[in-house]
């Protein structure tokens, strides 16, 4: 069987990851956001792509910071794209949920003690966009810097779907950032394991719910167990 290896934020270093698909039989690789690609994807995993593996990414906030890091990640190697579907991949049902959470549209966490969680206030990208100025488009949508957001639409798209993992930037509650919706979009769709990056953290936990976690540091090649946990 062809392996599943994951990996966190490269933020640009991916000597780590190369290593780890140079070392082993050629499967699909899977980033987990924040690739910021100095230049096109292919050309930057081009050993790994030429030995065979296939690779997959979801979106993190830093490819959303520059027009070079969308562009080399988005449009260089659109194909890999996991937002907001399921794909099958090596007999199992693999999800992705791109980018962050930002006040301006949606932040459903208190990050106090006695704070208010405020509901959403844009739903969907088209009313988001509605409610923009004409000078903050850009390429005829929405603004670069919330190419990266996550919208209520994003979870009511996947919420339809049932799938084994769940692959996201942000982090369920099992880290102290998480946001516990992440968690309760596990529980409804079926899935046993979450894989996140964004915090640069490597562990595993099990939320309350029973679904297992595994958090990745910036890099950090990461093996699936078949089938997972």
């Amino acid at each position: 069987m062809r392996p599943i290896l994951f990996a966190g934020d490269p933020h640009r270093n991916f000597a780590p990851i190369l290593r780890a698909c140079l070392g082993m039989t050629p499967g699909t690789l899977i980033l987990l956001g924040d690739c910021d690609c100095p230049a096109p994807l292919p050309e930057l995993l081009a050993p790994a792509l030429e030995a065979g593996w296939d690779v997959r990414w979801i979106m993190g906030n830093h490819d959303a910071e520059t027009e070079t890091a969308y562009d080399n990640l988005t449009i260089a190697h659109s194909g890999g794209d996991l937002a907001l579907r399921v794909t099958e991949i090596g007999g199992l049902r693999i999800a992705g949920l791109p980018g962050v959470f930002k006040p301006r549209v949606w932040y459903p966490r208190a990050d106090a003690p006695g704070d208010r969680i405020e509901p959403a206030r844009f739903q969907t990208r088209a009313t988001f966009q509605a409610s923009l100025r004409q000078d903050e488009a850009w390429r005829g949508g929405l603004p670069l810097w919330h190419r990266d957001t996550i919208f209520p639409e994003d979870f009511d798209r996947l919420r339809s779907e049932k799938f084994d993992i769940l692959v996201a930037h942000e982090a369920p509650t099992s880290h102290e950032h998480g946001f516990s919706v992440i968690d309760d979009l596990a529980a409804a769709c079926g899935v046993r394991l979450i894989v996140h990056g964004h915090h640069h953290r490597s562990y595993d936990a099990v939320l309350d719910n029973g679904v297992r976690v595994r958090g990745l540091g910036m890099a950090e090649p990461w093996v699936l167990a078949m089938p997972p946990a």
